[in-house]
């Protein structure tokens, strides 16, 4: 228990004894101290009296300001802030500052996609630096033949001599400031390198051959473009279009391209041509028909579900027939009960296309019992094309059917099978 006579503690003294005017002194006499500051040293001195104040301020008991007044403790915090920006401006610079300009750098050339022209440029950038800093360390950097690994591997290198040259900020300052310079002049010289980006899109297609083959004499269509993709179509080089496609955003150079390859059925294009069925575009998936490739089916599965959506069912339905991967049979088969008869209709003719025996039951259900005519002569039309015995029969069971173009099918299936019956 106190008996009155106790020193005041360290707390209640700096409330008593701090004010702003105080403050405001101490801070003038940092800023003086900052703006003659000549070394590491004398700036570390200044970042404690910097923090001894912030300390005193946070501490301090100041009086609360009149209404028409200013805070002075939110004066003396920015008037704090403001002096370590300062404080953190003037120092430095250090060698960690050029190894980390230097990790950018190697980024950069690692990952920009440079033209023809701004390789070389973006590889003449760092020659410079390394014979400048060859120079400047006393050591040996060099790149190699390979751009741009090399080119990497030997600003790497750069950066690994700097950090083993342990260069102080005071004692080394004249070579640190060299390295910043040519850094510095690196990243300008990397960032004036030309690269694809800074290309129109035509400069890019020229610079990659795309017009190559246009001449006076088969130079016809407007735009240009198509003219490429025409002539591409006819020497079957999907590369070309598949190009023009990448490069050309018009929605009219898009559809001309998706349309060849719908023409050319180019396996090339199978990548190109998923990534637009998976945004259901119907053009593309009737692309994946006719290219053919079973890897498309597990997508187009899901597609053929929608029944709120019959025209893509539709369309994706015929693209699975095309395929005719037996993994669509059962996805196929459940489509024959659609609200829809275009789209039973073409579920049945998938089937038909698939020629999987497992399709003859279901197909022989919608030809009995469908109400629609013209699924029902898609049925038979598909158990023709599955062509088993049994799938002929169960179709030749309606040549005398009341539907002339279910009868149609049906004595085709007739006729196969009496083809196929042996000779006595």
């Amino acid at each position: 228990m106190s008996d009155g006579d106790d020193e005041p503690d360290a707390a209640d003294e700096t409330a008593v004894d701090v004010t702003p005017d105080g403050l405001y002194e101490r801070l003038d006499e940092v800023e003086t101290a900052l703006e003659v500051a000549e070394t590491e040293a004398d700036l570390d001195d200044i970042e404690a009296d910097l923090d001894d104040i912030e300390t005193k301020l946070d501490a301090a008991s100041l009086p609360d300001p009149d209404d028409d007044e200013d805070d002075p403790r939110e004066e003396l915090e920015d008037r704090v802030s403001d002096l370590r920006d300062d404080l953190a401006t003037q120092r430095g610079p250090y060698a960690s500052d050029v190894v980390e300009t230097l990790d950018d750098a190697g980024t950069t050339v690692t990952d920009t996609e440079w033209t023809e022209d701004g390789e070389t440029e973006a590889a003449e950038a760092v020659e410079t630096f390394l014979d400048s800093a060859t120079t400047t360390l006393d050591a040996d950097l060099a790149a190699g033949d390979e751009f741009p690994a090399d080119y990497v591997d030997a600003l790497d290198a750069a950066g690994d001599a700097i950090e083993a040259a342990d260069l102080g900020a005071d004692a080394d300052a004249d070579t640190i400031a060299d390295l910043v310079e040519t850094a510095d002049a690196l990243t300008a010289d990397l960032d004036d390198a030309e690269e694809w980006d800074d290309l129109s899109v035509v400069e890019q297609l020229t610079a990659q051959g795309f017009y190559d083959r246009l001449n006076s004499r088969n130079r016809k269509d407007f735009p240009p473009e198509l003219g490429v993709v025409r002539i591409a179509e006819q020497e079957n080089d999907p590369e070309r279009i598949l190009l023009a496609l990448e490069s050309l955003e018009s929605e009219f150079m898009q559809d001309n391209c998706i349309e060849a390859f719908r023409r050319m059925g180019s396996p090339e294009a199978y990548d190109a041509m998923l990534g637009l069925a998976e945004r259901r575009e119907r053009p593309a998936i009737e692309v994946l028909g006719k290219i053919g490739n079973d890897d498309a089916c597990e997508t187009l599965h899901e597609f053929i579900q929608d029944d709120s959506n019959p025209v893509l069912q539709r369309t994706v339905l015929k693209a699975l027939g095309e395929i005719g991967s037996h993994e669509s049979t059962q996805p196929v088969a459940n489509r024959l009960v659609a609200d829809d008869s275009e789209v039973r209709s073409r579920a049945a003719r998938a089937l038909g296309r698939i020629g999987d025996t497992r399709a003859v039951d279901p197909l022989a259900d919608v030809l009995a019992a469908d109400s629609e005519d013209s699924v029902r002569a898609a049925a038979a039309w598909a158990l023709c094309r599955i062509g088993t015995e049994r799938a002929l029969e169960e179709a030749a069971a309606y040549a005398d059917d009341r539907s002339f173009i279910v009868q149609t099918e049906a004595e085709t299936a007739a006729e196969w099978l009496d083809a196929a019956a042996p000779t006595a």
